[in-house]
């Protein structure tokens, strides 16, 4: 069975899946792809330990501090392909970026492939369930322009300039 819960970030109303020990998702509502990785039914459930971890990294990120993406237990469902480009993501550090092609090149690496196709791992990128925690966003095109994000390019922005806000306030 799994478990749903809203959290209201300043970005917009997120929805938060859980198998009851771990988050699963964490979608901003009406963005692409929404929960298109837990197509069962979900109950309402607000008091899951999972779920005070998840919001409480969510009330951090949000005011300026910098949580560890390790602090919420994650179990994202996806294949091989998306779990290696999800774990790539996580790897990513707070208000940096890289670019598809980097990411490509690091899950040919991981997979053990002589290259990978960056529209491939865009793929991946783009179907990451579990939104900012997992954080898609810090993925930019080569040329460093901001390209795709299911939540919209608005949201995307606005992590970005937050994760940087705090970053250069941390120097």
């Amino acid at each position: 069975m799994l478990y749903k819960t809203n959290y209201k970030s300043p970005l917009g109303d997120i929805l938060i899946a859980s198998d009851g020990e771990n988050i699963v998702g964490l979608w901003f509502f009406g963005q692409k792809y929404f929960s298109d990785t837990v197509p069962e039914e979900m109950v309402e459930k607000d008091d899951l330990k999972a779920f005070e971890d998840c919001k409480k990294w969510l009330d951090d990120y949000f005011s300026g501090r910098r949580p560890k993406p390790f602090e919420v237990p994650l179990s994202p469902r996806g294949g091989e392909f998306r779990q290696t480009v999800w774990k790539l993501l996580r790897e990513i550090p707070f208000g940096e970026t890289t670019t598809y092609a980097i990411l490509a090149k690091k899950t040919a690496e991981k997979l053990g492939k002589d290259r990978m196709s960056a529209q491939a791992v865009g793929g991946a990128v783009a179907h990451n369930p579990i939104s900012i925690i997992i954080p898609c966003h810090r993925v930019v095109g080569s040329n460093g322009d901001l390209t795709g994000y299911a939540g919209g390019l608005d949201k995307k922005r606005a992590l970005l300039k937050l994760e940087q806000e705090t970053a250069s306030m941390s120097k």
